[in-house]
């Protein structure tokens, strides 16, 4: 792709403007913006044969005839030129998690308190997608682990239902035992992989 931009992402998660949607040709510029929660980002480059990095906020590049051009952009810069294009963007996923009682789909007293934050980010977006994922610590079988995550993920899924979010918006599945938030050795208890995650688009 001589007249284009390829671009991969080196570390974390990345944030890219592109001056063309689908595709940055040759006038293309990329931006790699800050994260929200500031975690280092990187994303390489790639025009014809030529590679460069950019590894901080505001780094860019645009797409000249001898290659990729690096410059300093700015958030006025953005703004000016891609502020309705980042506009226009669905909000990130937010997540939560949720952590239960031993064998049980009972949620533990400080998991109670965050249910309002979940109901206040989902009441933030017009379309919500919410997807509740079950987990497991590693003690039991993977059938029985299963079932266990789906219970609870299911519970949770039926108490956002009871407090007005349509069901449609809410699905719900099982990871069991084999997404351990703290890796173990099977048989192994431990309670912060007993949880729900609730990822909210």
């Amino acid at each position: 792709m001589s007249d284009a931009f390829h671009v991969a992402g080196r570390a974390g998660l990345i944030a890219m403007v592109c001056a063309m949607v689908g595709a940055c040709a040759s006038s293309g510029t990329i931006v790699l913006l800050p994260e929200h929660d500031n975690r280092s980002a990187a994303v390489a480059v790639r025009q014809g044969d030529k590679e460069i990095v950019l590894d901080q906020p505001y780094a860019a590049a645009k797409a000249t005839s001898l290659g990729p051009r690096t410059y300093r952009s700015s958030a006025q810069e953005v703004e000016s030129q891609f502020g309705s294009a980042i506009a226009a963007q669905p909000d990130r996923a937010a997540t939560f998690t949720l952590y239960f009682v031993e064998g049980k789909d009972e949620f533990t007293a400080e998991s109670k308190t965050v249910v309002d934050q979940i109901l206040s980010e989902i009441a933030k977006r017009p379309v919500p997608d919410v997807l509740v994922v079950g987990h497991t610590d590693a003690v039991g079988s993977d059938p029985y682990n299963d079932a266990l995550g789906q219970q609870r993920a299911e519970t949770v899924r039926a108490a956002m239902i009871r407090l007005g979010i349509p069901p449609g918006d809410i699905r719900a599945i099982s990871r069991g035992k084999r997404a351990p938030a703290i890796p173990t050795a099977d048989g192994v208890a431990e309670p912060r992989n007993r949880r729900v995650e609730i990822i909210v688009r």
